[in-house]
């Protein structure tokens, strides 16, 4: 469980925008796309926080800009008390010591010509640590057994192409374990593992976070996959976070439409524990035009007029958990208008 006297990372007002070029030599408009547009987020040292929304809605490139791998627009991240949204390359070389990232795509992110106990041992060479074989090695096969591949001997001799998709997905959390990171950011790493491996590696990821007290930012658009696992849920829409709050708060009682529809579809072992399914209309607008008022408006089953011109602020609806609904600003205030329900 997280530590709540001690905040490893504070996000604010963070914003990441990707600019496109004009669209021909007589147009001077250049069209903006708002990946991530203002997020408030906190982390806990060994507090796990699920990032959770549709593919498009920010959440990926929010951990990018965790990272440094994209340059924030806007915004601070404070890590540490330091300010790191707008490093340059050389300052966050020591930073990527203490904050690691888990791709989505094992496949990918291996190096296929190197040996595994290479590729695990690539991260001390670049940032200069234990300096010896003998203690390079002896690190790299910790890291390799605390990520689940033991005996480690077995492992360090083989390329990626002789594992297995949730193997290779082992060797690179342990390529994150071997610097001894403070936070992990995880890119939806089960997605790209049979249903059957997911378990195990999301279990690994709740071993790790207890024993090492690793914080981790585990991005997924799949509510399921973290019930057990995670503190706290923050779910994304359109570049903003739009409801967070505890596990318990979030799947108990969620207010948030969009927060709602996310868990309805979320599959249920017993019949009678079953909610009834929203099946949200139409598509994700184009984060280029982004509707007014609400970003959700267009999709939303229970909007009404005042959700197209209104961006409806967050409400607290407890210490711990907030939503961005004009449904609850105007409840909050007791005078609620009559809504118009979309059909």
């Amino acid at each position: 469980m997280r530590n709540e006297s001690e905040e490893i990372l504070v996000v604010r007002g963070l914003k990441k925008y990707f600019y496109s070029e004009r669209s021909s030599i007589f147009s001077r408009e250049t069209k903006c796309v708002r990946a991530v547009d203002g997020v408030d987020l906190t982390l806990h040292r060994g507090e796990v926080v699920a990032l959770v929304g549709e593919s498009g809605c920010g959440k990926s490139t929010l951990g990018l800009a965790l990272m440094g791998l994209e340059d924030a627009t806007e915004g601070e991240i404070i890590f540490e008390g330091n300010d790191i949204a707008h490093l340059n390359d050389r300052q966050r070389k020591g930073l990527r010591r203490k904050i690691q990232m888990i791709f989505q795509d094992p496949y990918e992110s291996l190096n296929p010509t190197q040996t595994i106990g290479e590729i695990v041992a690539e991260p001390l060479e670049v940032h200069g640590i234990a300096p010896s074989h003998e203690e390079r090695e002896e690190r790299v096969k910790k890291a390799l057994e605390d990520a689940g591949l033991k005996p480690a001997e077995n492992y360090v001799s083989r390329r990626p192409h002789e594992l297995s998709g949730g193997q290779r997905q082992r060797v690179v959390i342990a390529s994150a374990l071997v610097l001894e990171p403070q936070i992990i950011v995880a890119d939806e790493p089960v997605s790209m593992l049979d249903v059957s491996i997911r378990a195990e590696v999301v279990n690994l990821l709740a071993d790790l976070r207890a024993s090492r007290q690793i914080a981790v930012i585990f991005i997924t658009h799949d509510l399921g996959s973290v019930g057990f696992f995670a503190d706290r849920v923050a779910v994304m829409y359109l570049g903003r976070i739009v409801e967070i709050g505890t596990m318990e708060e979030i799947l108990q009682r969620a207010e948030h439409p969009y927060a709602k529809a996310l868990l309805s579809v979320v599959p249920a072992p017993n019949p009678r524990l079953r909610r009834q399914r929203t099946i949200l209309q139409g598509e994700t607008p184009n984060p280029i035009n982004l509707p007014s008022g609400c970003r959700f408006h267009p999709r939303c089953p229970v909007a009404f007029d005042e959700c197209k011109i209104s961006d409806p602020p967050n409400v607290n609806l407890s210490e711990t958990h907030q939503a961005a609904c004009l449904l609850l600003t105007e409840k909050n205030n007791g005078h609620r208008q009559p809504a118009k329900f979309k059909s």
